[in-house]
């Protein structure tokens, strides 16, 4: 369905909201920047900055949008005769390969780790995100897998499958805070991937496969 002329015009506001936001968040710090600043800059009200984003921490990370289902959605899409994480494994590698945003992998995302770790709400709203990712990837594990609430194997074996993006989301993490090119941080990462896969039992690794 095409995006009608309303639809389009919100987008844009938000997007232009959003940037705004961004750039001062950047230039001078979370907690520095008001709301309200935020709206003159957009010339736009401060009622309409929260009708757009319902609190301030939401301004920064709407880029993350969606992330708390990213491995939800890998463990849906997985390939005919694959695991569950497999396909995890097998998504992750491509997005770094491709040295992906998705996780980092850009120019000036030492700027952006700056910002939050000067602002405390920031940091716990990035924690719950991570346990929303495991609610989340449990709650695919179970369904794919038919199992039922008194079943542990969904719960272990997404900790297990979320742990993997923890760790190379923060290996990534510290290595581009470190001002390090994308491109050799994603090579790493590759190598990471394939020793995390070593480490994992098979009892994970052959889990929910895909009739």
């Amino acid at each position: 369905m095409a995006e009608g002329l309303r639809e389009r015009k919100k987008r844009q506001t938000k997007q232009r909201i959003s940037d705004i936001a961004t750039g001062l968040f950047l230039e001078r710090g979370f907690q520095a920047v008001t709301v309200a600043e935020i709206a003159e800059a957009a010339d736009v009200s401060v009622n309409t900055v929260y009708n757009y984003f319902p609190a301030k921490e939401d301004l920064f990370l709407d880029r993350m949008e969606g992330m708390s289902h990213r491995l939800a959605r890998m463990i849906r899409g997985r390939d005919p005769g694959e695991s569950a994480a497999r396909a995890v494994l097998r998504e992750i590698r491509g997005h770094v390969t491709a040295v992906s945003p998705a996780y980092g992998l850009m120019t000036g995302f030492a700027d952006f780790m700056r910002v939050i770790d000067g602002a405390p709400t920031l940091q716990a709203r990035l924690m719950a995100l991570q346990q929303e990712v495991r609610r989340t990837t449990v709650a695919a594990l179970r369904e794919e897998a038919g199992t039922g609430p008194d079943d542990t194997m969904p719960q272990l074996v997404g900790g297990q499958i979320a742990w993997i993006q923890d760790v190379v989301v923060e290996f990534i993490s510290a290595e581009m805070t470190a001002g390090r090119d994308p491109g050799e941080v994603s090579r790493e990462a590759l190598g990471l991937l394939d020793d995390i896969e070593d480490l994992l039992s098979e009892a994970v690794l052959d889990y929910a496969v895909r009739a």
